[in-house]
């Protein structure tokens, strides 16, 4: 995976040569982007990332999958457990972008296999120990009250960066999808303001 996305970077970058290169994550994307950058090869190469509801904090739905998951995600990697967040609450509070996103054929909503729930524990373990070590330009985007992934992780994400560089905003009461917020052109406009300072 982490040779996958060194491949990845350098065709990126061999295709605009001279130009500053920014990763942008959304939630398990964010916790991937962040793994990545953990990489001291990738992070050279890397101007900033900018995540959105970043999972660095993901709590299981049954305290009891985290002693079984290793066992079943060995035995049956692929047995799908549904899947839903707290109170089964929607990702975004507009309900024509809540039909659009899911009419997207490439948006998954089917049940999660049980080796890739475990992966997802597993990056976000190594997440919450590894914080310190992000020294790259962050921001981070986290609506209150998200379901799916937790905005007090995201804080501590933020408290806990090396980053010198680093901005968290907050959106007191939104969702998970915040770029399907009622207020997505006011955060789209605070991530191009955030790049515009940086380029």
């Amino acid at each position: 995976m982490v040779c996958f996305k060194k491949m990845f970077l350098e065709k990126v970058l061999a295709e605009n040569p001279g130009l500053p290169c920014f990763c942008f994550g959304h939630s398990t994307g964010g916790a991937i982007v962040l793994k990545a950058v953990l990489d001291p090869k990738i992070e050279a190469q890397l101007s900033g990332i900018i995540l959105t509801s970043p999972a660095v904090g993901v709590q299981p739905s049954h305290p009891i999958f985290v002693v079984l998951a290793p066992v079943v995600s060995f035995l049956l990697p692929r047995y799908q457990v549904s899947v839903t967040n707290k109170k089964n609450m929607p990702v975004c509070r507009d309900p024509e972008a809540l039909v659009a996103k899911y009419s997207d054929p490439l948006v998954y909503t089917g049940p999660l296999r049980v080796r890739t729930g475990y992966e997802i524990l597993r990056t976000t373990s190594y997440l919450q120990q590894n914080m310190n070590r992000l020294r790259v330009p962050l921001l981070v985007l986290h609506g209150t009250d998200d379901t799916v992934t937790d905005p007090q992780a995201s804080q501590k994400l933020y408290e806990a960066a090396a980053s010198t560089d680093k901005t968290i905003k907050l959106f007191e009461g939104l969702l998970h999808d915040l770029l399907f917020e009622l207020e997505r052109e006011t955060i789209m406009d605070d991530i191009i303001q955030w790049l515009n300072c940086r380029v």
